[in-house]
């Protein structure tokens, strides 16, 4: 079973949810280094390539990188691992420290060596990686399973997720409620217990059943023999760029189709689709919804050089960018509209109408315009010029201007086209498309609906939509002069 792609509403009214949500992220912790440099020839001891250095770069990685990307998408992040008291991990201190959203509760211990991954890069391709690592375990009681939202486990076999800190964390969540997600590692998935989700990579899910998994067909299979094998609630393969695939115990496996990006460097995406999943399943969001979250985010990273992060921003614009032809192909002028209508008219198919500024698109907006659709079989959106914006909101709105909030609206699916106008009230549109159902919000009265007379007339209907409480597009705008 195939399923459909997230929507730029959707995306939107979620980014907006897991923003400040707390998570925990425990595991193994790194310091990922790049060094970067050209190479012009080969070295006259062994036919190996000299690197001249030009620039080092160093970040936290492993569940730091999780962390990291936790943050950056808007949440916060409980960083619980270990790491030495040496000089990597001073380094890793000071590198945490300055993350934004990141709460470090490290566990510092004498004896510990620092994981260190040293990455040589030249021409944008890597010549070399050097590891540095020795196994390490926490202490029990961690404290970033503590008043968190999800719990996110990240294994990468060096001692941190031991069979102890997986029955403290199983413990914690039955005590809060906060689903457990697990990025694994080996092949006995089962020691895991009954997590919500564990979430390897295809070679990962092959090593574990001892099964192909080039087709779909083969992945089925291989989903089917892990959770016959294991006890936990779900699971989702990462298969680069062939998408995703989520099977829950007792359903049907569904395949997520890829995102087409350009691939600079696959470091760190796994990562980034572990945070993505935690955030949105933190959020209330359904595992589908989380898996296509997933997606787009680690579809965003891997066109990034070294071990990076993705924002709120990054992914809108990826979103637009994969959505805008149809978007645009939505908004167009009243003459050319009035035709359209007309032919759905002639298919027996009934039309809704509903008209606002449409300033920040946000939750309440994506609810409002859902409901809407639920009413007919094709919805109209007109949006108030830019200069009637400024005459109902004052100076300084609109925030985005009429073609932004066009194609922003023509995103989503509950959409069908999308125009403007000037006029004081949309009297004039809807004299000439005549829509069988007219929409306002439940703010409004039935004899306040502009028009609703003469929808009325011609046998048609006016609704009232509810909103959701507490989001405004003046609130969004509060709360982003405040932050």
């Amino acid at each position: 079973m195939t399923v459909r792609t997230l929507d730029l509403g959707e995306l939107q009214a979620l980014l907006e949810r897991v923003r400040g949500l707390k998570v925990a992220c425990v595991g193994d912790l790194m310091l990922d280094r790049y060094v970067y440099g050209e190479v012009s020839r080969i070295s006259p001891e062994a036919p190996i390539p000299v690197l001249h250095t030009r620039r080092t770069t160093a970040m936290p990685g492993g569940v730091g990188n999780v962390a990291r990307n936790v943050a950056a998408l808007g949440g916060v992040a409980r960083l619980g691992a270990v790491a030495g008291t040496d000089a990597a991990g001073d380094e890793l201190a000071a590198l945490i420290a300055a993350e934004p959203g990141v709460e470090d509760v490290v566990e510092r211990r004498d004896g510990v060596t620092t994981i260190v991954k040293t990455r040589f890069v030249a021409a944008g391709q890597q010549l070399l990686r050097l590891d540095e690592e020795a196994p390490a375990v926490m202490g029990e009681e961690s404290e970033a399973f503590t008043g968190v939202s999800v719990i996110l486990l990240s294994d990468y076999a060096k001692g941190v997720v031991s069979d102890l800190l997986i029955g403290e964390a199983l413990a914690a969540a039955e005590a809060s409620g906060a689903p457990v997600i697990v990025d694994p590692k080996g092949r006995d998935f089962a020691r895991y217990g009954p997590v919500d989700l564990i979430k390897p990579n295809a070679s990962e899910l092959a090593a574990a059943t001892g099964l192909p998994v080039d087709s779909d067909a083969e992945v089925e299979a291989a989903l089917k023999a892990l959770l016959a094998a294991t006890t936990a609630k779900a699971i989702v393969v990462t298969r680069a760029g062939k998408g995703m695939s989520l099977m829950r115990r007792g359903g049907p496996v569904k395949h997520f189709p890829g995102r087409a990006r350009e691939v600079f460097d696959v470091s760190g995406a796994g990562d980034t689709g572990l945070a993505a999943l935690g955030l949105a399943l933190g959020a209330g969001a359904s595992l589908e919804t989380a898996v296509q979250f997933a997606i787009l985010a680690s579809g965003v990273v891997v066109g990034k050089a070294g071990t990076a992060v993705v924002t709120p921003a990054e992914l809108i614009d990826a979103e637009m960018s994969q959505h805008a032809a149809g978007a645009h192909a939505k908004v167009m002028p009243l003459e050319e509209l009035a035709h359209v209508v007309e032919g759905w008219k002639r298919q027996g198919l009934k039309v809704g109408f509903t008209n606002g500024c449409f300033d920040i698109l946000h939750r309440g907006h994506v609810a409002y315009l859902a409901q809407a659709r639920s009413w007919c079989d094709r919805l109209v959106v007109a949006l108030n010029t830019d200069a009637s914006v400024r005459r109902l909101k004052g100076e300084g709105r609109p925030i985005n201007d009429l073609d932004s909030r066009a194609v922003v609206i023509g995103g989503l699916q509950s959409v069908d086209r999308v125009t403007s106008f000037d006029d004081p009230t949309p009297l004039a549109l809807i004299e000439r498309l005549r829509p069988d159902v007219l929409i306002k919000g439940a703010d409004y009265t039935r004899e306040g609906v502009v028009g609703g007379d003469l929808v009325e007339s011609w046998g048609g209907e006016v609704r009232l939509a509810t909103f959701e409480d507490g989001f405004s597009t003046t609130r969004t705008i509060e709360r982003m002069k405040d932050s």
